[in-house]
């Protein structure tokens, strides 16, 4: 399915739920309608895992996988396929291109394994246009409040998860816009409202 998909993504600590709430207030003040989804959760089925992958003990690498897996595909039958067929613009802070990174490439599980599990529960519902906010990650994690169980992994995990998306974004050109992330809010702001607009 085509629409008006957005995701964004990057490491921790670019920004990507403020610049979320920024964009979605941009669009719907330019007569758009636009909802907000994030990553895990956005369901009564994805937040309860969402609790489990954030705040969990220790799980084996494809326990963690799948259950992204499992929370997206409810995402997408539940909430992202209905609104773009109403035609709505759907904003997600994280989407499945982070599952390839973090679990394909952060965790070693490989990126085209851990993107064939996903497809099977996605049926096609990947983002029209992915903003990838890049920043060092000794910066990203300095600007966490919490750590989360992913996010408290360290500096090296993070450098291997930026690593992945660096790569995906050369492999898929047509789909992924980078943008430094080490400027202001304002800024960054200003440059993902271009960055759609030029896309649509």
């Amino acid at each position: 399915m085509r629409g008006h998909y957005i995701a964004l993504e990057g490491i921790e600590g670019t920004g990507k739920s403020t610049v979320a709430e920024r964009l979605a207030e941009y669009l719907r003040g330019s007569g758009r309608t636009a909802i907000i989804v994030r990553e895990p959760g956005g369901t009564p089925a994805g937040e309860g895992i969402r609790d489990v992958l954030l705040h969990g003990e220790h799980m084996e690498p494809w326990t963690e996988a799948l259950l992204f897996a499992a929370q997206r595909a409810q995402l997408a039958a539940e909430v992202i396929r209905p609104a773009l067929a109403a035609g709505t613009w759907v904003i997600s802070d994280r989407t499945v291109y982070s599952s390839l990174a973090y679990q394909g490439g952060g965790r070693g599980l490989g990126v085209e394994m851990v993107r064939a599990v996903n497809a099977a529960g996605l049926c096609g519902t990947w983002p029209d246009l992915v903003v990838l906010l890049e920043l060092d990650p000794l910066i990203g994690l300095s600007r966490q409040a919490v750590a989360d169980r992913i996010g408290a992994e360290g500096v090296e995990f993070q450098q291997r998860v930026a690593e992945t998306f660096s790569t995906l974004a050369g492999i898929e050109p047509e789909v992924f816009r980078r943008l430094p992330a080490d400027r202001t809010l304002d800024e960054v702001v200003a440059a993902v409202i271009d960055v759609v607009e030029e896309r649509w």
